[in-house]
């Protein structure tokens, strides 16, 4: 009998996020970025502009592209090296209309890359709208879940799960990144049975994926890891490695957040 593969890929994937802060102000470094690092996916968040503002350069070097935006605030976009279905372009159920959540389809793989609100503006009710977007995605998730596909939810989360997740003194205790329910909301989402890829592989390590621009936080390692990358069941079983490439934050001009890597092994016949 020949062999057969379970559902999904049958090659090695990689996929990465990055808030890039930015696009056309980084344009050259995510350019540069992609011909150094053959990922599959890259979604990119903090665009910060509108569709008809994205660069033209990267389907010009023969990148599939899809974005949702708007001027000059949040703004997510995805950059594939084949094509792929647009499943949504909003996070469905979330009643607010921020350019925060754009999902698609690749290879049987539904990968949704998202940028969670900060909290931190807007008094109560900006921080109510954090709560009802992790809230939102969760139920999405378990959607999914249900359906029994096989996806990923990749992007800045805007949470610090535990302390690990943050150089001592980096936040206030306060912060809305770490607010006990955020971290309960994190932790819901994670409940559903889904894995936190990073933490799978390094459970204890101090690693960021974001630095603030202010108060010499780089040159401190005074970091942040608000970036992740939650994988479903199946593909938890097919990771193989996870990389944050911290060499970005080095570069001129470079964005204050960093690339996740997230790379998955190929099935297994039966």
């Amino acid at each position: 009998m020949r062999n057969k593969l379970l559902p999904g890929l049958s090659v090695s994937f990689s996929f990465a996020s990055w808030n890039i802060n930015s696009t056309r102000q980084r344009e050259t470094l995510v350019l540069d970025w992609l011909s150094n690092h053959p990922v599959d996916v890259l979604c990119l968040q903090e665009i910060k502009c509108e569709q008809h503002q994205f660069p033209a350069s990267f389907a010009e070097a023969g990148y599939h592209v899809a974005i949702v935006g708007q001027k000059a605030y949040n703004g997510v976009a995805v950059i594939a090296r084949k094509p792929f279905e647009v499943r949504h372009r909003r996070l469905p159920g979330f009643s607010h209309d921020a350019a925060r959540y754009i999902e698609i389809e690749i290879d049987r793989l539904t990968i949704g890359g998202l940028y969670l609100p900060n909290g931190n503006s807007g008094g109560e009710e900006g921080y109510r709208l954090k709560i009802e977007f992790f809230e939102t995605l969760a139920h999405h998730a378990r959607e999914m879940l249900e359906r029994d596909e096989d996806f990923a939810l990749i992007g800045d989360f805007n949470v610090c799960p535990a302390p690990e997740d943050l150089a001592p003194g980096a936040l206030g205790a306060h912060d809305a990144l770490l607010r006990p329910e955020t971290r309960a909301a994190w932790r819901s989402l994670c409940w559903l049975g889904l894995t936190d890829a990073v933490r799978a592989l390094h459970p204890r390590e101090r690693l960021y994926t974001f630095w603030d621009y202010q108060a010499g936080a780089w040159d401190r390692n005074m970091g942040l890891r608000i970036d992740h990358a939650l994988l479903s069941p199946r593909l938890a079983d097919r990771l193989e490695a996870v990389h944050i490439d911290r060499d970005e934050r080095a570069r001129p001009q470079p964005s204050d957040h960093v690339p996740l890597v997230v790379t998955l092994r190929a099935d297994r016949p039966l």
